[in-house]
């Protein structure tokens, strides 16, 4: 069981993330099942957090957690839309552009609140890494959906979780890596462009160009990262 503290603040996510997809669900065609969806991705959320609660360092969230999990919040309308592709009409892809584009605009948000405050903590770093790749993945699913690039684009929001898997086989892929600018500059391109090609304005040939330029940005920056594990490998 988390601490008292974490399962409040747990349960508050919950309840204002299912009112926020509750609200986009109003005015969209969507199916019955869909608020069933979002109710089963905000319980694995946050059951995933609560097994994992035992690493924070003083057994609260804290302010900078806080500010992540409020983005996981605003995300949760997002990823709900992912198994219905039908519902990506007009309104549907600038309701998730908007809820998207509140998501990154906080990126970075709750790593200066952690700095501030003393509180940085790699709980935190791990927290914030894994949403920002569960939004990019989403939103690479929803790119795609909505007819606006071909099928290679969910490599962008899949090209984390293929690392994970290859390191999984390759013990020299464990390693941890040195902190990196280009790393998190990479995530947040990915984040911006996808936002942005998904909102209905883009025309589906700069869509294409922007996501091909982000795509390969992103594998530039995740074979920088390989080399650098096989070289320390063999020192």
């Amino acid at each position: 069981m988390p601490p008292w503290s974490v399962a409040r603040d747990l349960a508050a996510a919950s309840a204002a993330a299912m009112v926020l997809c509750l609200g986009v669900y109003a005015v969209l065609p969507v199916p019955p099942t869909l608020p069933a969806v979002a109710l089963l991705l905000v319980l694995a959320g946050v059951s995933v957090l609560a097994v994992t609660a035992h690493r924070l360092p003083s057994g609260r969230l804290g302010a900078a957690n806080r500010v992540t999990l409020g983005r996981a919040v605003l995300a949760m309308p997002v990823l709900a839309l992912v198994p219905f592709p039908e519902v990506l009409t007009e309104t549907g892809r600038w309701l998730a552009v908007v809820f998207a584009g509140l998501v990154l605009a906080l990126d970075g948000v709750d790593g200066w609140v952690a700095r501030r405050t003393g509180t940085a903590s790699a709980f935190g770093a791990r927290f914030d890494m894994e949403l920002d790749a569960l939004l990019l993945l989403g939103l690479s699913v929803l790119v795609w959906q909505s007819g606006q690039t071909s099928v290679w684009v969910l490599l962008i929001g899949g090209m984390r979780y293929a690392f994970v898997a290859a390191a999984w086989l390759l013990p020299w892929m464990q390693q941890p890596l040195p902190p990196s600018f280009r790393r998190k500059t990479a995530c947040v391109i990915q984040g911006v462009v996808l936002t942005a090609v998904l909102a209905p304005v883009i025309p589906g040939w700069l869509a294409t160009l922007a996501a091909a330029a982000a795509l390969g940005f992103l594998a530039s920056s995740f074979s920088a990262d390989i080399r650098w594990l096989s070289l320390a490998r063999s020192r």
